[in-house]
Parts: C-alpha cells; sequence; structure tokens
C-alpha cells in the first residue's frame, strides 16, 4: 500500500513549528471558552434570557426556557434569579418557580427552566410537592424510617385478627 501522507517525523516537526509561531507572535490561548478564569468575582453581572416563552391559560402560569450568562461567577443561586426574574417579570418573588438548572461545560452560562404562576392557588395545586417545599409553601412531609416501617409490617404479619392493628402499631416504652 502507498501512503499519501507525510512521514510522520515531518508532520511532527510541523507542528512544532506553527506552536513556536504562535508563541512568539503575541497571542495568548485562555482556553475554550474564552474568558480568563482567575478573575473569577462572586458579585460580577449576570445576564438573563428567556427563551420559548409560553402563555400557559390551563394552568395558569408563563412557562420559559432560561439561559443565565455567569462569565465571573461560578454560579448564581436560585433564589437570586427568582427574584431578578420576579422584577423582569412584575410579579411576586414566591410565584417564580426556578429549576432544572444546568452549567455548560466551561463554566459560564447556565441553563434552565422557569414557571411564573398567576397566583399561590394555582401553584399550589399544580407545582410538584417537593417543589412547593423547596419555595416554603408546604411542609415537608416526615416519615417514619424506612426499616421501621418494614419491622411494622413485618410484626403484623405475624399477627391474626384484631390484634393486627395493634401489632402495627410502634412499640410501646416502659
Amino acid at each position: 500500500m502507498v501512503s499519501h501522507l507525510p512521514p510522520k517525523r515531518n508532520r511532527i516537526a510541523g507542528r512544532q513549528s506553527e506552536r513556536q509561531d504562535s508563541q512568539t507572535s503575541g497571542h495568548r490561548d485562555i482556553g475554550t471558552s474564552g474568558q480568563r478564569r482567575f478573575g473569577m468575582d462572586p458579585q460580577g453581572p449576570v445576564t438573563i434570557r428567556t427563551t420559548q416563552f409560553i402563555t400557559n391559560r390551563l394552568l395558569n402560569r408563563r412557562q420559559f426556557i432560561v439561559t443565565i450568562f455567569h462569565p465571573t461567577r461560578a454560579n448564581i443561586s436560585r433564589s437570586e434569579l427568582g427574584e431578578k426574574l420576579a422584577g423582569l417579570y412584575k410579579t411576586e418573588a414566591a410565584r417564580v418557580s426556578v429549576f432544572g438548572l444546568k452549567t455548560k461545560f466551561g463554566g459560564g452560562v447556565s441553563t434552565g427552566f422557569g414557571l411564573i404562576y398567576d397566583d399561590e392557588e394555582s401553584q399550589k395545586k399544580f407545582e410538584p410537592k417537593h417543589r412547593l417545599v423547596r419555595s416554603g409553601l408546604a411542609d415537608k412531609v416526615v416519615k417514619a424510617s424506612r426499616k421501621l416501617r418494614k419491622e411494622r409490617k413485618n410484626r403484623s404479619k405475624k399477627v391474626r385478627g384484631k390484634a393486627k392493628t395493634k401489632a402495627g402499631e410502634p412499640a410501646k416504652k416502659k
């Protein structure tokens, strides 16, 4: 077989000479994201862009995809983002629900999903319970531990009849 590629050492030598040229020309490689990471500012500017904005009359809400540009920050908190969106759309911060935030590889850009409910009643009706707990509109359900529930279940299996309900109850301490 005849190879149409030049010998290996010529290709490597060519790359080295290109690399030396770029170093001497004064250009600096600042990474794939195009930003220098040593100038991080936790209070730096943030740009928020909303796309695919839909008014959902059935669920009494506005829904959209939110893109956050934060070049000098590691990330933006969910509560701060909710406050900024509430100011942008002239509503209460409690009616704004932001979730699914993912930071792009390399940092500087995050995307997520946002909802703005028209009233608290519709928010409590349609929003999942775990997001209501996060926003402080619902209390977290405190359950017995998994092991304790299994022990109660197995205890009640051993007994028949009316005593079954007593066997399922937690053991009384004396």
